[in-house]
């Protein structure tokens, strides 16, 4: 009797590993298109441009820009001129970046000063991309204030409500995909 139960046990944990699975099936490797696809979930507007995309957000301008032979992906938001940032803001980025601007990240390139989300391709998954790019628009916004990603901070001011907000609504209008 008791190798019957064993064996009724076994085929009823396979079965419902098996279930758990099927329910939690893996997302496609992000591709140029499935990222494409999104982004116009996100916004309509969006234009294609080169091996990338320009779209708005929270009315910030986002150039995502792809390489594929690298398997790399960056969303970058322009903030300013890079000239002229002070040692001082340097330094509070340096803190955000550790802290709270959570998967985005303040960067210098071509004497600009910009908000970025930077991924592997082919595994960022969708919802890791909505995230991204709602932190680096909150990032960019939030230069020179709460210099935050969004997402869980210290402090009981309005801002984390505002700035989740953003990335709520953005992983609303990406749930279809």
């Amino acid at each position: 009797m008791p190798r019957v139960l064993l064996s009724l046990l076994s085929v009823i944990l396979a079965a419902l590993a098996g279930a758990a699975s099927a329910q939690e099936a893996p997302e496609p490797p992000m591709s140029y298109e499935r990222l494409g696809k999104i982004i116009f979930a996100l916004d309509p507007e969006a234009q294609p441009q080169g091996t990338g995309f320009r779209l708005t957000i929270a009315d910030v301008g986002v150039l995502v820009v792809t390489d594929t032979r690298a398997d790399r992906m960056r969303a970058m938001v322009p903030i300013r001129d890079a000239a002229g940032i002070s040692a001082q803001e340097l330094m509070r980025m340096m803190q955000a970046n550790f802290d709270s601007a959570l998967d985005a990240r303040y960067a210098v390139a071509n004497g600009t000063l910009w908000a970025v989300f930077i991924h592997p391709l082919s595994p960022l998954e969708k919802n890791e991309l909505i995230l991204g790019l709602g932190q680096a628009v909150n990032v960019a916004k939030t230069y020179g204030t709460l210099y935050s990603g969004g997402g869980v901070q210290f402090g009981g001011g309005d801002s984390n409500d505002l700035q989740r907000q953003l990335i709520e609504d953005l992983l609303e209008r990406g749930e279809e995909i």
